[in-house]
């Protein structure tokens, strides 16, 4: 028997191995957030979208306070007032934030008030001061704001509606309703699409049978003849809270079927593959392999699905309560103050009544961009 062997004698050269840089290092032995985190932070309109959704969802938990006025305070001598222009100088002279006051006339000819700014009327601004009285969330009493002016003459920075209420406040307490909806809804239809979506795409046979014809129902149902009977049968003595959980229910029933297929196709293909067999030849149950096995495996598609969807409801709510058909007042929300701005003419002359759009353009946009970002980065590997 030959005593060769492949053993090489000759002394190590550190040299000769490609030797790892330490950025190369850090990511080979990083997790897989980590790597999600890394590639999500390129993506730089994905991260300032991210970080103006944060901002927007952190209104919504600070409305009294950053909100000059009342969801309800009114001034009937300043009605559809157009909005302060915001001065720093006057005569030249540095004063800092400031508004001029209005002087008021009546045109007969068109039946409307005509508001002039007055250059002697001087209305400073003053932030993170005592102003209109209020309960955070409810609960507390407190009177801090972020902004507050001359308590005798109102300030209204993007003009004021038909009742002389501040747009500017009612946009902000507005987000509150508009935003979480998105939220609630996608919650159920999340629930719904993932489970029922999940079952039928790893059990097939009679399971996928019944769930097919399911979403088929649902979806050959028109969505507009829809919402209007559900919201018809809502009894009218209900609550606005009430009301309100049941739009969250009724935009999450419908929003469910085109994720349900999605996890159903992924799952059909992905049930076959070794690391599932692996699963249920070591005992794991269907419950935990559709959780923890499947559903990670296409984590950026549920993750492109849900910024799709929470905006959709978004929309949803809005056009609903723009018709009159969803939530009413004096709850307020992004569609309710667009219901205002229904008359062409009104628009025309108080162009201000249709601000509450801008807020769902960004929100919308911000929505798709952060989704981009999220599902670039839910596959770091790609």
């Amino acid at each position: 028997m030959s005593d060769n062997h492949y053993v090489n004698d000759k002394p190590f050269d550190p040299k000769s191995i490609e030797v790892l840089t330490p950025e190369q290092e850090a990511i080979y032995l990083a997790p897989q957030r980590q790597l999600i985190w890394w590639k999500f932070k390129r993506h730089k309109l994905a991260v300032f979208s991210g970080a103006f959704l944060a901002l927007m969802y952190l209104m919504t938990v600070f409305a009294e306070f950053l909100a000059p006025y009342s969801v309800e305070s009114r001034n009937s001598d300043y009605t559809l007032a157009q909005p302060h222009d915001v001065n720093l100088f006057h005569n030249g002279e540095f004063i800092g934030p400031f508004v001029y006051g209005y002087d008021k006339e009546l045109d007969l000819e068109k039946m409307q008030r005509i508001y002039t700014p007055n250059r002697d009327r001087i209305i400073k601004l003053n932030f993170f001061c005592s102003g209109e009285p209020y309960k955070f969330w409810g609960l507390i009493e407190a009177d801090n704001h972020l902004m507050c002016a001359d308590i005798n003459e109102p300030v209204y920075l993007l003009g004021s509606d038909t009742l002389g209420r501040d747009m500017l406040s009612r946009i902000i307490y507005g987000a509150r309703i508009s935003l979480t909806i998105g939220l609630v809804g996608i919650a159920i239809s999340f629930s719904l699409g993932i489970i029922i979506g999940g079952l039928a795409g790893y059990y097939g046979g009679w399971v996928d049978v019944v769930a097919q014809r399911m979403i088929e129902v649902v979806q050959s149902l028109p969505t507009l003849p829809l919402w209007l009977t559900l919201v018809a049968i809502m009894p009218s003595n209900w609550s606005q809270v009430a009301v309100y959980f049941a739009i969250t229910i009724i935009l999450g029933l419908i929003d469910w079927t085109g994720l349900a297929r999605a996890v159903r196709s992924k799952l059909l293909s992905l049930r076959e593959e070794d690391y599932v067999l692996a699963a249920r030849l070591m005992g794991a149950s269907p419950k935990r392999i559709i959780g923890l096995h499947l559903v990670p495996g296409f984590m950026s598609h549920l993750i492109a699905s849900a910024t799709i969807t929470i905006p959709t409801m978004i929309l949803g709510e809005t056009a609903l309560s723009f018709l009159g058909l969803g939530l009413r007042a004096p709850t307020v929300s992004w569609g309710i103050l667009l219901n205002d701005a229904q008359n062409i003419g009104v628009v025309a002359l108080t162009p201000w009544l249709i601000y509450p759009v801008i807020p769902v353009i960004l929100i919308i946009l911000a929505f798709n961009f952060f989704g981009d970002g999220l599902r670039d980065a839910a596959d770091p590997y790609g």
